[in-house]
């Protein structure tokens, strides 16, 4: 990691944390997860840091996620070490879930994947009309971790399952309606708000004088509450083979929108989709330490398989967007493949 690429700063009675890989849209490399969980735990003991605020430089992204094609270059080279990414970002995801100190992250563009991981567990999550989120796991033949399986089964509704299987995105208005947000800000008042929250120390306090309401945001009401009850209907069912199957039937204003979503859902990897509805149901009675040795399980095992890496040719290294996925079709997944991912590995589970 070259010493630039995230960085450290006291501001007031803030510990700032400023992503800095702008051209790699602030992709978390290892280095990066590492010096991270050091310099939390320092101002976890500093009196003077009241809280965190973690940033990007940029405006394309917030974090758009792990550094994926180095994890796909160790795995075709058989390095054992590959999964020791996975390890440190999932204890980092734990540690700012626990975090005791607010932890407020100012999302100004793209957060998919790992940088979902570092905002979303936080105490305080305020996004930008220019917040784009998604988890896109699904479509590159990985699943929704760093602690998907815990927050996505507690957003609204159904909308996490909905998030989990179709990679959708979501942007400011159904970002904040969903719960991903906890409040909304516009672009051009971030400077003026990290100044107000080192000088405060009060994230409440600043927030409650500063954030927009729905009604105030460039897209209006969320998208998705228009269709809450549909989504619900369709996203709550036993298995991904009922979802498309309820999807099919959708008839009138819906038809339109319920036909693309399958076509979406279709064309990611059908071992991806079995094991992200079954880590989002389950993760939904699990605590946050037993969901993130749930998701170390499913890594381990998704790094010795087939999809991860032919979907991460398609669509970052050859970028033919046509990945061949092994098996092909839904029905053709193993029940006990499956399962086998939500196994403990050979190495032990994760300690967190």
């Amino acid at each position: 990691m070259s010493e630039d690429e995230i960085l450290f700063e006291t501001r007031g009675h803030a510990g700032v944390v400023t992503l800095n890989r702008p051209k790699a849209l602030n992709a978390l490399s290892h280095g990066m997860v590492r010096a991270l969980a050091a310099q939390m735990n320092a101002w976890r003991e500093d009196d003077a840091v009241r809280l965190v605020v973690l940033r990007a430089a940029g405006e394309r992204a917030f974090c758009a996620g792990g550094d994926i094609r180095r994890i796909y270059d160790q795995g075709q080279a058989g390095d054992p070490h590959k999964v020791d990414f996975f390890a440190d970002e999932y204890r980092m995801n734990v540690a700012i879930k626990r975090y005791p100190k607010p932890w407020v992250s100012l999302i100004d563009g793209i957060v998919m994947g790992g940088g979902v991981g570092i905002s979303v567990h936080g105490s305080h999550r305020v996004g930008t009309e220019r917040t784009v989120f998604a988890m896109p796991e699904t479509g590159i033949g990985f699943f929704p971790d760093v602690g998907g399986s815990y927050f996505l089964p507690r957003l609204r509704g159904e909308t996490g399952m909905l998030a989990a299987l179709s990679a959708g995105r979501m942007k400011q208005a159904d970002a904040l309606w969903t719960g991903v947000l906890t409040h909304a800000v516009a672009s051009a008042d971030l400077d003026g708000l990290l100044d107000a929250l080192a000088e405060s120390g009060s994230p409440d306090e600043v927030l409650a004088a500063r954030a927009r309401t729905a009604a105030d945001l460039a897209e209006g009401e969320a998208p998705l509450a228009e269709r809450e009850t549909r989504i619900a209907d369709v996203f709550g069912r036993d298995s991904v083979a009922a979802i498309l199957n309820e999807l099919d039937q959708v008839t009138g204003a819906d038809a339109n929108w319920a036909a693309g979503l399958a076509d979406t859902i279709r064309s990611k990897s059908p071992t991806s989709l079995e094991i992200a509805f079954r880590q989002v149901r389950r993760g939904a009675d699990l605590d946050f330490e037993d969901c993130m040795r749930m998701e170390y399980r499913i890594v381990s095992r998704i790094l010795e398989g087939k999809d991860f890496y032919e979907g991460v040719r398609a669509v970052l290294v050859d970028k033919d967007n046509t990945p061949h996925w092994t098996p092909a079709n839904l029905e053709d997944v193993r029940e006990a493949d499956v399962e086998a991912h939500f196994s403990a590995p050979a190495g032990g589970d994760l300690d967190v």
